[in-house]
């Protein structure tokens, strides 16, 4: 369920792609534009990145990991978007399949709980949460 406007609902769907984009394009610029200066990234099942908070350390262990996938294809859709004025909640589910470093492949199938904020006009994340619902 979602409230919002569609201009608002729209541009937040905008900011999910625009994370995937930096994601399978491998581009840090694209990718860390989408998280607030003074954002949080909980990502339990990567070693050592329970919590990462700030977006320059967001960016830099995201660029970190990705070393580890020489391939990467993310998707996700929201499902529900709850806003509160310049706020909102935000779940969405995410299939991915990489391949890691000897070779391996993995899908992981995903939720993540979002908050995102509006600033300057624009939706950004200031807080992601992944939870792994099926696969690596």
């Amino acid at each position: 369920m979602s409230n919002g406007t569609v201009e608002d609902r729209l541009a937040v769907r905008e900011l999910i792609e625009r994370y995937c984009e930096g994601v399978n394009q491998r581009d840090a610029q694209i990718w860390g534009s989408t998280w607030a200066e003074d954002s949080e990234w909980n990502l339990p099942v990567v070693p050592g990145m329970e919590a990462v908070k700030g977006r320059a350390n967001i960016v830099q262990a995201w660029v970190d990991s990705m070393k580890l996938f020489p391939f990467v294809n993310m998707m996700s859709m929201p499902t529900s978007m709850t806003f509160d004025g310049d706020r909102a909640r935000i779940r969405s589910y995410t299939s991915e399949v990489a391949e890691m470093q000897d070779g391996t492949v993995i899908c992981p199938r995903g939720q993540y709980d979002d908050e995102v904020v509006r600033q300057d006009g624009r939706w950004l994340f200031a807080r992601r949460s992944f939870k792994p619902l099926h696969g690596e």
